[in-house]
């Protein structure tokens, strides 16, 4: 049998000084086609690199003209747990995000399908509530939700901060139920001829199905707790033992006021694990965005 000849590589006989131009011209289209993603990427990536590089200076030079370190003092990052008991805080901050991010998901799951999948009297009206809601500034019913947790005495805790997620998250519920009305109900009436009821179908169905929406929405829950300073100062300002780290920073700056690069080594630990969630949720996370709020 006559050997088949292999073709010969697309870049072969080409002079170098031609291929140097066919890959600049290539870089040169990339970056006009994405200027507008890399100036942005770079005008958000300056505020964390000027955290990160005041971290690691002497404390003379923080805050100064001198942008850049003339001595790198990584063992800012370990000072900083001497200083503050930053464990304890970090503790508190994963205890209310990861609890109410659990409840605005197990309340506004069925909230959602029932708003989405579901035809019953008021639900229009219903829905109309939540979006109100949303609109609705959280100062305008601080007042007598403080009232009532100061008579239940459960201020000082994290108690008022991390109930009120099980019952009722008005952001979580519109995210979800936008994200449900994208998805067929033909798959629903499948599994309820199969002899599923509303929540099997809602349970084995759906919920498999909306992972990414779940998932944006589980996102954006844990961002707004772990970055809440308001409710914390509300409600725990008073016991500095349920301070989350929100709260336990702004205390770190003014007890050290002078120390900026503790600060700094303080905010670029908080930010860390914000960080790390979303690089590996960022998949999930932008599929769910793109999918919500296609219908209804």
């Amino acid at each position: 049998m006559t050997a088949v000849a292999e073709a010969p590589p697309r870049e072969a006989g080409v002079p170098p000084k031609v291929r140097f131009k066919r890959n600049w011209d290539k870089r040169l289209s990339f970056i006009a086609t994405h200027a507008i993603g890399i100036a942005l990427g770079v005008i958000f990536m300056l505020p964390l690199l000027f955290v990160f590089l005041t971290a690691v200076m002497a404390n003379d030079q923080a805050m100064t003209a001198s942008l850049w370190p003339t001595e790198w003092h990584f063992e800012n990052f370990v000072k900083v747990f001497q200083k503050a008991p930053l464990l304890e805080y970090f503790g508190n901050s994963l205890l209310y995000s990861a609890l109410a991010t659990a409840g605005a998901l197990l309340s506004a799951i069925p909230a959602a399908y029932a708003l989405a999948k579901l035809r019953w009297r008021g639900q229009n009206l219903f829905f109309m509530l939540t979006v109100a809601a949303m609109l609705l500034p959280p100062q305008v019913t601080v007042v007598p939700l403080y009232d009532l947790w100061v008579r239940m005495g459960l201020t000082g805790t994290l108690v008022p901060l991390i109930v009120p997620y099980f019952f009722f998250d008005a952001f979580s519920i519109f995210l979800l139920r936008q994200f449900f009305l994208t998805i067929p109900k033909d798959y629903l009436e499948a599994a309820k001829i199969d002899g599923c009821n509303e929540f099997q179908a809602m349970y084995r169905v759906l919920i498999p199905m909306a992972k990414p929406g779940i998932a944006a929405t589980a996102m954006f829950c844990f961002l707004f707790t772990w970055n809440d300073y308001f409710g914390p100062l509300l409600y725990t300002g008073e016991n500095q033992d349920h301070w989350p780290l929100s709260l336990a920073i702004a205390s770190f700056r003014g007890m050290h006021h002078v120390e900026w690069n503790m600060t700094m080594a303080a905010t670029a630990l908080i930010m860390a694990p914000v960080i790390v969630l979303f690089v590996f949720a960022q998949k999930s996370f932008v599929k769910g965005i793109t999918f919500t709020g296609v219908k209804g």
